[in-house]
């Protein structure tokens, strides 16, 4: 499903509205508000957060197990915490989610890596990058659908959103996910 920006809201109801240069906030097809904080699933714990958007670009941290939840790296899933963060009973994160789904063996995977994390630097706080290792977590990518690697799945709340498929230098992979989730994200625009 391919969304675009039309006045402000997406086709297929997923839209985004930016707080700051690179602050999306999520908002529903009327353009209001959805809430004043937004829910964040720990990559460590798995514990979900719920963090005010005036400080998601403050370095947010789980309340359970303190570790950062939006601290601009690339963050390791494992099969639980990813099935937390996409779907779940709380029907995942409220921040978009891109995630590498690779292999230590995969060169092309190792050497995407760097561009990934590069992207996710780029993107942060307004973005979640997280990758899952196919080889360890099979079942997971094969409930994902995942046939060749590296591929890169972007969600909200729960929902696939796009994939790409192949090795891609960071520019690819942030004109992919502003392609999908809004001109408006990332730091230098507005």
């Amino acid at each position: 499903m391919k969304l675009r920006f039309l006045g402000g809201v997406c086709e297929g109801g997923l839209a985004f509205r930016c707080l700051r240069s690179n602050i999306c906030l999520g908002v529903n097809v009327m353009g209001a508000k959805m809430a004043d904080a937004v829910r964040l699933c720990c990559a460590e714990c798995g514990q979900m957060n719920r963090v005010p958007l005036a400080r998601l670009a403050s370095g947010p941290k789980c309340g359970v197990c303190g570790a950062a939840l939006l601290d601009g790296r690339v963050m390791e899933l494992d099969a639980a915490v990813h099935d937390k963060m996409i779907g779940g009973a709380a029907r995942g994160d409220d921040l978009p989610l891109i995630v590498d789904y690779w292999a230590a063996w995969c060169g092309p995977c190792r050497m995407m890596a760097p561009e990934f994390a590069k992207a996710a630097r780029e993107m942060a706080p307004g973005i979640r990058f997280a990758k899952l290792d196919t080889e360890a977590h099979q079942a997971v990518a094969q409930r994902a659908g995942i046939r060749g690697i590296p591929a890169l799945i972007l969600y909200h709340r729960g929902r696939e959103v796009a994939r790409l498929s192949g090795a891609r230098p960071a520019a690819d992979i942030v004109a992919f996910v502003r392609s999908h989730v809004g001109a408006q994200t990332g730091p230098g625009v507005g």
